[in-house]
């Protein structure tokens, strides 16, 4: 679980920090109306950026890096990020909101990979147990024999 949000700390960390950098974003094909389109463009010619994208993957990496030291973090990360990304992804199906009112571009590729994001966050957050140990505190065993 912990690996989990690692993972996905240190890859939306890295996405947010790359849509900071202009040859790894090119220009828009589309543009949806933006209220926020500085550095609006495609990251990696696929994906729908602009720095208000960058800073939401920046946080998404930050807060998963930091949930990453404990267990019960790590499950609360995954399955907030399992509901937050199925709803963007039904957001990004939809004209009026795949622009996130004008602040964040949802939209085109972003929906599939939005899907797949939360169903890995899903499968995390609910369908693996956690060990004896992250349930209840740390297992300490006494010699009661003395």
């Amino acid at each position: 679980m912990r690996t989990f949000a690692l993972i996905y700390g240190l890859v939306f960390t890295l996405v947010g920090l790359l849509g900071f950098v202009p040859g790894f974003v090119s220009p828009p094909v589309d543009h949806p109306d933006l209220v926020i389109d500085g550095m609006h463009g495609r990251l990696l010619g696929l994906f729908p950026v602009n720095w208000v994208h960058n800073l939401v993957h920046l946080a998404f990496g930050v807060w998963g890096l930091a949930a990453s030291r404990g267990w019960g973090a790590s499950r609360g990360y995954a399955r907030s990020v399992a509901i937050i990304y199925a709803v963007l992804a039904v957001m990004g199906l939809i004209p009026l909101l795949n622009t996130t009112f004008g602040l964040v571009p949802i939209h085109g590729n972003d929906v599939w990979l939005h899907v797949l994001l939360a169903a890995g966050a899903a499968y995390f957050g609910w369908a693996v147990k956690a060990p004896a140990t992250a349930a209840h505190g740390t297992a300490r065993t006494y010699d009661t024999t003395r």
